[in-house]
């Protein structure tokens, strides 16, 4: 007879602490929300100029990250319901009429069409000494392989500031490519993994702007 096994023994991590990622091994992880460009709407000679300091941004790194992206159907319910309590108000009987209609039309063409918000992500690792060598498998390049330890909070503070210094270099780099990023917080960091891991459980993160982009 099998065991059954918890469903958080399949999660790698092991706590959420002041804005890190804590896993399991006890390497720790900084995650930065990163706005997107439309390189498709480019001149060549812009789209030459993004990928070469792309290039300069990878080989000006001495430690690995992982871009990861979170591709979730869009919920436009938000939007409709601050139209729909804007009728009321509304003294203009045609105004009216032409915010139903185009609420109507928001809702058909979302239910045929499957509009996707994408969402782009930067995990920034730290391993702190002590380690012992090991190999991860398909999540290891976000959750690591490796035992390290943290015996206080001393170990902790120490820790960060070395990953502070490394999400530093990383939102520098992206700068040059006139990319803005927002390192997210404890909150945020629990409502992106539930997410991430409840799939169909639920609507796209909260946090993550919908209306105003970053760029």
């Amino acid at each position: 007879m099998l065991k059954a096994t918890a469903t958080q023994d399949f999660v790698p991590i092991k706590e959420i602490r002041e804005g890190v990622l804590i896993l399991k091994d006890n390497s720790m992880r900084s995650i930065l929300l990163v706005s997107s460009t439309n390189f498709s709407l480019k001149s060549v000679d812009e789209r030459q100029a993004i990928l070469f300091q792309y290039q300069n941004f990878l080989n000006s790194l001495d430690f690995t990250i992982q871009i990861f992206l979170m591709s979730r159907r869009l919920d436009i319910r938000p939007y409709l319901q601050t139209l729909e309590d804007l009728i009321p108000n509304q003294t203009n009987e045609l105004l009216k009429v032409q915010t139903r209609e185009y609420i109507e039309f928001i809702r058909t063409f979302t239910e045929t069409y499957n509009i996707m918000q994408k969402s782009f992500f930067i995990s920034v690792p730290y391993y702190p000494p002590l380690i012992t060598t090991g190999r991860g498998g398909f999540f290891s390049g976000l959750f690591g392989g490796n035992k390290i330890k943290l015996t206080s909070d001393k170990d902790f503070a120490e820790s960060r500031s070395q990953l502070e210094q490394k999400v530093g270099v990383v939102e520098q780099g992206l700068r040059r490519l006139s990319l803005q990023t927002v390192p997210l917080g404890t909150e945020e960091l629990i409502e992106l993994f539930f997410k991430a891991f409840n799939p169909e459980g639920g609507d796209a993160p909260s946090f993550i702007p919908q209306e105003k982009p970053l760029a």
